[in-house]
């Protein structure tokens, strides 16, 4: 039994596949920077009709790997495995509720050219307002400390007054 003849789309396809190999392979060694859309662009001028969908598809098709995989960014927590992890009171329901019942918080790195800043911030849910902040150079458990104790004292100075109001 005969095999068919292949349509016109898989030769067409056959020869696209040659095409956007012999393109990647000319890139003069640097396969990391000669990803779809540049292949797309040598082939347009060489007078293809082909989306950069395709190119793409036709890439992976054939193993062709453009850009080097994103590094993975190393992150500036490090958990201590043994202490008890802290338990979430909120429960990830970040949705707004009562003035001054709950708090998240965030720490932040921000480069300058003086060298790293650490922020440190107390989000009130309620009223989307900041009871709290710090910054500093160093430590971010020590940012983090003097951002829930300002937000403690003004927090609680407000609603002791019983002004709310920013």
């Amino acid at each position: 039994m005969t095999r068919p003849a292949p349509t016109a789309r898989a030769q067409r396809r056959a020869k696209l596949d040659t095409a956007v190999k012999a393109s990647f392979d000319d890139s003069g060694g640097t396969p990391h920077t000669y990803a779809s859309p540049r292949v797309w662009e040598d082939l347009v001028e060489d007078g293809w009709k082909v989306s950069v969908n395709t190119v793409a598809e036709s890439m992976a098709r054939q193993g062709l790997i453009g850009r080097s995989p994103k590094r993975k960014r190393r992150s500036l927590t490090r958990p201590d495995k043994a202490v008890d992890p802290i338990p979430d009171l909120v429960r990830r329901d970040f949705s707004t509720g009562p003035v001054d019942q709950r708090w998240c918080g965030d720490l932040t790195e921000i480069p300058t050219g003086e060298g790293k800043l650490r922020l440190a911030i107390v989000l009130d849910l309620g009223s989307r307002r900041l009871p709290g902040f710090a910054m500093s150079e160093h430590h971010d458990s020590v940012v983090a400390r003097a951002a829930l104790l300002m937000a403690a004292a003004i927090g609680g100075r407000r609603r002791d007054r019983g002004d709310l109001s920013l």
